[in-house]
């Protein structure tokens, strides 16, 4: 009797689990996709029953996001290809200088797009500065629907940057990410010869693990084991080995002066990442700034006189 029941619970927790396993791939799928053609997901108390059940259990599609123009400065849309095929759209904006400082690569985070740096833009712009805003792959009006949280949207940095020095023909080349932005930048300079005269890093993950960790965080869920199991799931559908991840372990190969910024409001990137990551950093010309009022979100746009001022101070 006692191995007849020993059997039923065995055969109850293994149908479990592949359950589990089962919703959280089709959720991993649906975080790592933008599709072009699919509505804005309606809040959950539009919902009919059906609809809302299936959300919880498997995720629903999302649609990709979205490029407003409202970049006052005078800038040309340009398309440059990446490495595996996909066709990036940037904007480029010349400095408004009789000599201009340089230019400025620019990444958005997750789920954005260039419109969404575009206050960071005009700012870089006034201070003399050509600056190039990018949608990632997936994202905005750039090719694709898969996105690897940073493993190959590195290629797109990549591309941006052969692009500028080849096609721009700049020297004095500064690259500006925040969040998936900042990590990805780091991923392809660890894996690239993509090498800046210099770095601005705002809110970088530590690893994709972590990434995940504070996304649960954000949807006020336990983060174990929901962000081991859709990491592990996000990397399987994508080929790579997501746990392998790790902009910390990338910041090593940075050897140009670095300014990282954080906020002390950050609920999505914890301030023991952000001191893992600046001690990683293959420099000694790093400079740490950490933000009181902020939290993940643009700095500029929640302290802007702190920001302005540090960037006239590092880019001096």
């Amino acid at each position: 009797m006692l191995l007849k029941w020993l059997k039923r619970a065995g055969y109850l927790l293994l149908a479990l689990f592949v359950l589990l396993n089962v919703m959280v791939a089709s959720h991993a799928y649906y975080l790592t996709h933008f599709f072009a053609n699919v509505p804005p997901p309606p809040r959950m108390e539009e919902m009919s029953g059906v609809a809302k059940t299936k959300s919880i259990l498997l995720g629903m599609p999302l649609p990709k996001s979205k490029v407003v123009d409202s970049f006052q400065v005078p800038h040309r849309t340009v398309s440059i290809t990446t490495d595996d095929g996909i066709v990036l759209e940037s904007w480029i904006a010349p400095s408004s200088f009789s000599v201009s400082k340089g230019t400025i690569l620019m990444f958005h985070g997750h789920g954005g797009s260039k419109s969404g740096i575009i206050r960071e833009a005009t700012a870089f712009h006034a201070m003399g500065w050509q600056v190039v805003l990018t949608d990632f792959r997936a994202h905005g009006n750039s090719g694709g629907e898969a996105c690897t949280i940073g493993a190959n949207e590195s290629l797109d940095v990549k591309a941006v940057y052969d692009y500028a020095r080849r096609e721009l023909k700049e020297k004095n080349l500064v690259i500006w990410g925040i969040s998936l932005g900042a990590a990805t930048t780091l991923h392809a300079m660890a894996n690239y010869p993509v090498r800046p005269e210099r770095l601005m890093l705002e809110m970088p993950f530590a690893s994709l693990h972590d990434a995940v960790k504070g996304k649960i965080r954000m949807m006020q869920l336990p983060a174990e084991p929901l962000s081991t199991l859709l990491t592990f799931w996000g990397g399987i559908q994508h080929g790579f080995w997501a746990f392998g991840f790790q902009p910390a372990q990338d910041a090593s190969a940075v050897s140009c002066p670095v300014l990282l910024q954080w906020g002390f409001n950050d609920k999505r990137v914890t301030e023991n990442e952000t001191n893992t990551l600046f001690a990683q950093l293959g420099t000694n010309k790093r400079t740490m700034m950490k933000y009181y009022q902020s939290g993940h979100e643009s700095l500029l746009k929640k302290e802007p006189q702190k920001w302005q001022a540090v960037m006239q101070e590092f880019l001096r």
